[in-house]
């Protein structure tokens, strides 16, 4: 039973395949049977010059007739409108295509055989049409000889004249091949025939309508003329309507040429009696077809199809006629054929198509029916991994619960605890604060005392600013910093914060004023929140505007919005883009690195406006400035009744709050020292700060021991660097412009500061940092908050290395190169400034502008450099040199004493020897003697 059960699931499931492959092996089949063997495909050009008259549109549509037989052929036709420039540039265009085969029906023989030339070489089978050219390079020519038609001409001419008369040619384009050949045909055959005479000839403008001027001026000199033969049946009749314009139409015979159907055609005229005969010129277009067809399927075909002609007369016009009118009934039994093919040809294509829709309609929908069976069964298997899957998932949401709920109880701890700590703080800070005050206080004190505690007391206030920043954000992200609001005069409570940085402003030379229109803008807001505000965009625009710059307030009242605007705007550095965009985030302070701030001041100030439900907003250019807009709603509606209070704010609020923010703003207010004051010693320290108040302390405590050069940012820093060649160099990390980081790359790999201990002074204190640090070449790494005698003690010990390698450098002079220096550059440095004296120890006018013009060097820069590492001059270092190969010389014994001493440079050898015993203390033959 079992096995039969899998036999009838596995006959299920195979089923819908073997149907499914069933259908496209018979759509398979059915294409094979149905569809057309596949043709090549040709593209054959035909260009023509002379004008669409009847004899060339009935060439076109003899071709167009025998192109029905063969649809392996794509026609091209392009008609240059009796133009030979216009035809040689179309037959170009067919060249470049390319076409397959290139028909061509010139109009003038020389003009165009280079064209055809080119064609013929180019790989295109040419085949010509009517006219010849000049050339015989040319695939196939087809069409009748028009020498045989000027031949036929002249024997009807003959005859119809019984051997004698005057005769008069007219013709329509000098120069043709036909033209040429027809006459010379025509010629030939009078020749002889003494009684007939050639007049002359004339040539009539006009292709498909000649106008007969010409003709009418010979006749009317020349009216003995008997019979004129006319190049083609438009010239003839043309000749007609002259002769009979002057009378002579009964005596001039007129013979034609092209024998064409039609109305006014050679076969109509000759019908009419209007000319006696015209002599069948045939078109060649089915020939032409037929062989090109020939040519591009590599059948056999003649280079030279000669068409036959004939005399059509009274005898045997009427026979012409019928025959030609035979054909035209054909030709559109032919056309009716074509179009019912065609229309069949539709129908065929469109029930193939819907053969085909219907094939792929019932395979799609037998591979959806097995497609659905496959599903059905794995849908069952996946709904069962789903529940499966479900079970596990609400176990793990279930888990992610209960650690988001301890991460969260885990998060309000450390926050409660961080409120608790910052709390904290301003117990042990109030304290410090206290007795500074008093302490400052004392006029007894003494000035550089007092300068340390106002340096201290600045620190701390800052530090119970960001204490009470911390605590008010923490205030506000739990919800329990309420707004108690109550109504206030805004121009009278601006103006009291802005007297609280008129000194700093006076200071500082900054234009610091507000401008309002209204006396008195009343508002209701909590005065303890709006001055946190004020105070902190005011200290900003103060922290980021140089001196000099401006500061101004606005205030604004609109009634009919209801609100009022506090703007505050400044001239200061401004912000970019990007700052301009998080200059609300907390802790963000974008790229200004030269102000010290924790990044809360901005998020606090938007959140207290918040509270009030008003807005701020901000607004910067870089270099340009910074513009800060406050809007508060005016009236009560917006606030809710336990958010107002008619009890005044406490007066030492403001005071308390001035002191906060205004404190450490004024232009050198905790300056400890001039920074142009110079140590008396020799040693020289350039201090690379920022933080003016680190900057001058530094400046104090190293004075005595150390001649001190300061910079405010790395930029100034790397050129004060350059200009003054310092003995070590003790720069902070994080720095507008460039960092500490890239000021020790860009001084250690510079020849001329690369010697210079450079000591790394930072809060980064993560071994990350350090490593980097050391990884620029920096001799050493400080971080803050630093010990001040550990920092002497790194001074004294990098300065003091350096003098371990400078003896190392200068205990003996290695005529071979500077011994071996950790210093890569320091190394260079010395090799090279070597060599350049060696190379240079025979030139008695060798002095120290050569060696500054080969090291491309200044003078300052190279006795600082050789001071540095080899404490010595260069004119010491020069002599020194020059004694020590002398000395190597001398102990050689191959040269005598004059020699050596004009080889080390010196201009006489008594000079040697007074210099080479106060050097050495035994004269030149002394020292050789010992030797």
């Amino acid at each position: 039973m079992r096995d039969l059960l899998h036999r009838i699931l596995r006959f299920t499931y195979w089923m819908p395949i073997a149907s499914a492959v069933c259908v496209f092996v018979f759509i398979c089949f059915f294409s094979a049977c149905t569809r057309e063997p596949d043709e090549k495909k040709f593209t054959v050009g035909f260009s023509q010059c002379t004008m669409m008259n009847q004899f060339r549109q009935s060439m076109v549509e003899e071709m167009k007739r025998e192109l029905s037989f063969h649809l392996e052929i794509s026609f091209l036709f392009k008609d240059a409108g009796g133009s030979t420039s216009r035809q040689i540039q179309q037959i170009q265009e067919l060249i470049d295509l390319p076409v397959d085969l290139l028909i061509v029906s010139p109009n003038e023989a020389a003009p165009i055989t280079g064209i055809v030339e080119r064609a013929y070489k180019n790989g295109i089978k040419v085949i010509i049409v009517d006219r010849r050219t000049l050339s015989e390079n040319y695939t196939a020519y087809v069409g009748a000889s028009n020498y045989e038609v000027g031949v036929n001409a002249g024997t009807f001419a003959h005859s119809i004249l019984k051997g004698n008369g005057k005769i008069l040619e007219v013709s329509d384009l000098p120069g043709s091949s036909a033209d040429i050949d027809r006459n010379k045909g025509f010629k030939d055959f009078i020749q002889p025939h003494t009684g007939l005479e050639y007049v002359g000839k004339v040539y009539e403008e006009g292709d498909e309508a000649p106008s007969g001027d010409n003709a009418t001026r010979f006749l009317s000199s020349n009216p003995n003329i008997d019979l004129i033969f006319a190049q083609n049946d438009r010239l003839a009749l043309s000749a007609y309507k002259v002769c009979k314009r002057l009378g002579l139409e009964k005596k001039v015979k007129i013979i034609g040429v092209d024998g064409l159907s039609g109305e006014n055609g050679g076969i109509d005229l000759v019908e009419k009696g209007i000319i006696k005969a015209t002599i069948l010129y045939p078109t060649g277009g089915e020939e032409a077809i037929l062989t090109a067809a020939n040519v591009l399927a590599n059948k056999p075909y003649k280079k030279e199809i000669r068409l036959m002609t004939s005399i059509i007369d009274s005898s045997n016009v009427r026979i012409m006629k019928l025959q030609n009118n035979k054909v035209l009934e054909q030709q559109k039994n032919i056309d009716r054929s074509q179009q019912k093919i065609e229309e069949q040809q539709v129908i065929t294509s469109n029930q193939s198509n819907i053969i085909y829709t219907i094939s792929i309609s019932l395979a799609l929908a037998l591979l959806s029916g097995l497609i659905l069976f496959y599903y059905l069964r794995e849908n069952r298997k996946i709904n069962e991994r789903l529940a499966l899957q479900n079970e596990e998932i609400l176990r793990q949401r279930n888990q992610l619960i209960e650690l988001a709920k301890e991460a969260k109880e885990a998060t309000e701890a450390k926050i409660t605890f961080f409120t608790n700590i910052s709390h904290e703080f301003r117990t042990p800070l109030t304290l410090i604060l206290g007795p500074l005050e008093e302490m400052l206080a004392n006029a007894k004190m003494q000035l550089k005392e007092k300068q340390y505690l106002a340096l201290i007391q600045k620190n701390v206030i800052r530090l119970l600013r960001l204490v009470n920043q911390l605590i008010d954000f923490r205030k506000i992200e739990s919800d329990k910093l309420k707004v108690t609001a109550s109504q206030n005069d805004l121009v009278a409570f601006t103006t009291e914060i802005i007297d609280a940085f008129k000194e700093t402003a006076r200071s500082r030379n900054i234009d610091l004023r507000m401008f309002s229109k209204e006396r008195s803008i009343p508002v209701w807001f909590d005065p303890s929140m709006m001055d946190k505000v004020l105070f902190n965009l005011l200290s900003n625009a103060f922290k980021f505007t140089a001196d000099h710059g401006f500061i101004h307030i606005t205030l604004e009242k609109f009634t009919a919005e209801k609100t009022a605007l506090i703007k505050v705007a400044d001239n200061g550095i401004g912000m970019s883009k990007d700052a301009v965009d998080h200059a609300f985030e907390i802790f963000y302070q974008g790229d200004i690195t030269n102000q010290q701030g924790s990044g809360l001041g901005l998020a606090l100030s938007k959140e207290l406006i918040r509270l009030h439900k008003g807005s701020l907003q901000v607004s910067s250019k870089p270099a340009k400035g910074t513009t800060f807009e406050i809007r508060l709603q005016l009236g009560t509606d917006h606030l809710d009744k336990e958010e107002m209070t008619n009890l005044a704010p406490p007066a030492e609020m403001m005071s308390y709050d001035q002191k906060i923010y205004a404190t450490g703003l004024s232009a050198g207010n905790v300056e400890i020292t001039d920074p142009s004051v110079k140590g008396s010693t020799e040693r020289s320290v350039l201090i690379i700060e920022d933080n003016p108040d680190l900057r001058n302390f530094l400046q104090q405590v190293l004075e005595g021991e150390y001649i001190i050069l300061s910079a405010t940012d790395g930029i100034t820093g790397i050129q004060q660097a350059f200009d003054n060649i310092p003995d070590v160099i003790i720069s902070d990390v994080v720095m507008p412009g460039k960092d500490g980081f890239a000021i020790a790359a860009t001084l250690k790999n510079d020849i001329k500061t690369s010697h210079i201990p450079i000591i790394l002074l930072t809060a980064k204190a993560e071994i990350t940092h350090q490593i980097e640090g050391m990884k620029n070449m920096a001799d050493a790494y400080v971080t803050k908050p630093f010990n001040l005698a550990h920092l002497k003690e790194t001074l004294r010990s990098v300065l003091k290395n350096r003098g371990i390698l400078r003896e190392h450098f200068t205990s003996e002079i290695n005529l071979e190169g500077a011994p071996a220096n950790p210093n890569k550059l320091d190394r260079k440095f010395i090799n090279d400034f070597n060599a350049i004296v060696e190379s240079n120890l025979s030139n008695e006018k060798f002095n120290v502008e050569d060696v500054c013009r080969q090291m491309n060097i200044s003078r300052v820069q190279l006795y600082r450099k050789i001071k540095a590492l080899l404490d010595c001059n260069v004119n010491d270092y020069i002599l020194n040199v020059r004694i020590q190969k002398s000395k190597y010389l001398l102990a050689q014994g191959e040269f005598t004493i004059s020699e050596i001493a004009y080889k080390v440079g010196f201009a006489s050898p008594a000079y040697f020897s007074t210099v080479f015993k106060n050097k050495i203390g035994v004269t030149p033959t002394e020292f050789k003697a010992k030797k």
